[in-house]
């Protein structure tokens, strides 16, 4: 392949260079299209904070609490609006906080605890996920956490979202282990109120996504929240951000996921061990 110079030609050079790249960076269609999603927890205690969750642009998803004056009526024009209604189900914390109505214990038999999120789903027929509420302490229970994703598998296409209230949560491990289509949050927006604060949680969150493709958020009905997203969400298109409900982002990661995979030949994969 040598010139008449000596010199390899240019143009091979830079097809070498490229495949080189190619082999060693395999593509992943997660990187390409940065997307979000949002979750906004803690609805049903009032009703107009709500009601501009409700009026969000975009597919903002709505986790209710159960027992909530407000969760039927709340959840049931979320549903109309086009939105994802999820169960924001109480769950021991390590802090031994009070707990909401509906919530799930330790000491609960497994049929007590079963019976408990089933009383919960029933007030939320619309629901297509379920996202912790609190639960440091019971996230990190295997038992607890198989219990639950057992009775989210049986109402499948239904998902499960670990907030991540815990670095020792178990939940998501548990949910893939027994074939539940889950994601983690990524970024709380509104842990401090303070409208700086939520705004760089924001920013975290888009840089979050352009880094790894994917990002999910979780918010509550603060006055401060809301008005953030009612100013961001209609400019994420000229961001180059995309807002996908939640369960597009999971099929968005497993996609990527599965691209990667397929794509990192034995060798690579026996390199990384």
């Amino acid at each position: 392949m040598l010139d008449r110079t000596g010199h390899w030609p240019v143009l091979f050079l830079c097809a070498a260079l490229f495949w080189g790249q190619a082999a060693a960076e395999p593509p992943n269609p997660a990187r390409t299209a940065p997307a979000i999603a949002i979750v906004i927890d803690d609805l049903g205690k009032q009703l107009e904070p709500g009601r501009r969750v409700v009026d969000l642009p975009g597919p903002v998803a709505c986790a209710f609490l159960p027992r909530e004056p407000y969760t039927v009526a709340l959840a049931d024009a979320a549903h109309h609006s086009g939105k994802e209604v999820m169960l924001h189900l109480p769950m021991d914390s390590v802090d031994g906080r009070a707990l909401d109505q509906g919530a799930v214990t330790l000491d609960m038999s497994e049929s007590e605890f079963l019976r408990t999120v089933q009383a919960n789903l029933a007030l939320l027929p619309h629901a297509v996920g379920i996202n912790n509420h609190m639960g440091s302490l019971l996230t990190r229970h295997p038992g607890h956490m198989f219990w639950l994703m057992s009775e989210i598998l049986r109402r499948q296409p239904m998902f499960f979202v670990d907030s991540r209230t815990t670095v020792a949560t178990v939940a998501r491990q548990v949910a893939l282990e027994n074939g539940v289509p889950t994601i983690d949050r990524n970024v709380f927006l509104d842990n401090e109120l303070d409208e700086a604060k939520i705004a760089f949680q924001f920013r975290r969150l888009l840089k979050l996504a352009r880094r790894q493709g994917s990002a999910l958020a979780i918010g509550h009905p603060h006055p401060q929240t809301l008005a953030l997203l009612e100013r961001q969400i209609p400019t994420l298109d000229q961001q180059g951000v995309q807002l996908l409900s939640v369960r597009e982002l999971i099929d968005l990661q497993q996609q990527g996921e599965q691209t990667w995979q397929a794509s990192w030949s034995p060798s690579h994969r026996d390199a990384r061990n």
